[in-house]
Formats: C-alpha cells, sequence, structure tokens
C-alpha cells in the first residue's frame, strides 16, 4: 500500500499498482447498490479517477486505474462499487466534468473514457 495526499483536504491509504489476477474482483452490490466500471486506455494505468452524485458534486469517490488480465490479454480499468444507485459525473480533472452515468441498484455499469482524452 502507498499513502499520499491529493489537492484536497484529507489523506488516505492505496493499494499499489500491481495487475489484479483473473477473478480477484469482488464487488458490493445490491438492493440499492450498484457499481460503476470505467474502460480506459492502457496510458492512463495509475491515474486515479473521481466520480460524485450529479447532484453533489463536492461528495466524490475514486479509484486508480489498473491492469486486469482477463482470456485474451489485458484490459484497463476502475471499478467503483457501492455506489447508492443513482446518477454519477465522471470527472476528467479536479473541475472538468466528462460525463453522467446511470448506477443501477444490483447492477454493474459501464463507461468507456474516450481514446482521446487524457486525465488530470
Amino acid at each position: 500500500m502507498t499513502t499520499h495526499t491529493h489537492s484536497h483536504t484529507h489523506s488516505h491509504t492505496h493499494h499499489t499498482m500491481a495487475p489484479s489476477g483473473q477473478g480477484t474482483v469482488m464487488l458490493n452490490i445490491g438492493a440499492d447498490i450498484g457499481a460503476l466500471v470505467i474502460h480506459t486506455p492502457g496510458r492512463l494505468h495509475g491515474h486515479e479517477i473521481e466520480v460524485s452524485p450529479v447532484s453533489d458534486p463536492a461528495t466524490r469517490t475514486h479509484a486508480a486505474v489498473r491492469a486486469r488480465y482477463v482470456r485474451g490479454g489485458a484490459v484497463w480499468s476502475v471499478v467503483i462499487d457501492s455506489l447508492p444507485a443513482g446518477r454519477y459525473t465522471v470527472w476528467r480533472d479536479p473541475v472538468t466534468p466528462l460525463a453522467e452515468v446511470d448506477v443501477r441498484g444490483g447492477a454493474v455499469a459501464e463507461f468507456t473514457w474516450p481514446a482521446g482524452v487524457a486525465a488530470a
């Protein structure tokens, strides 16, 4: 694990960016809780991507882009679980929204980061 601070007002611990093995992602979903998978280009490996409820942009959660090994090779993605059902903003950087995604309870929503868009 590594610990670092952000420009926002808290510090916290993160796992290292080692690739995940097959079948290593467990999701906390059900009833009114869903998850969001953001597929990204490999060049974003290690970048943290933030999401927030559309109705509350200051309340954000984030995760790092990681390599995930699947049949046929590696893909890069962010996996964020335990999200209350609702509409979420995916942030390109701390001040620029990129997209909005609907997350449903008991389900996994997916979003593909546009190939030509850099992350901050």
